[in-house]
């Protein structure tokens, strides 16, 4: 909860299946919500120092059993905040994606905002 306190993460989803531009019939989503994520990343210490705010877009696939099989940042703000974000997505379990029922391995792209508090900020 602590980890609330500092950061506030945006979460939207854009899909982009490993098997080419595919319509899903069913997106991958962490387990427990954003709240999921949310709780696993903790802003880093050098960018509350210098009180860096931003978005990092981490790309995550996802496989059929729904566990992240790979993380890299396609967006960074630095200052250990990309690490962060990945480090969030990875230790999150997700449910997989599916197409014509069945499950498939999914890349999405996360978005996660790192926004400091009022009283961070003076």
């Amino acid at each position: 909860m602590k980890n609330m306190l500092f950061i506030a993460l945006l979460f939207s989803i854009s899909i982009i299946s490993s098997f080419a531009q595919v319509e899903l019939d069913k997106l991958p989503s962490p387990e427990g919500g954003i709240e999921a994520i949310a709780q696993k990343v903790i802003y880093p210490s050098e960018a509350k120092d210098q009180k860096v705010e931003g978005k990092v877009m981490v790309k995550a696939t996802i496989s059929k059993s729904g566990e992240v099989i790979s993380v890299s940042v396609v967006k960074g703000i630095g200052f250990g905040c990309d690490e962060a974000a990945c480090e969030a997505v990875k230790k999150t379990k997700f449910t997989s994606a599916e197409k014509d029922g069945k499950k498939i391995e999914a890349e999405i792209i996360i978005p996660i905002k790192f926004k400091l508090c009022d009283t961070d900020k003076k």
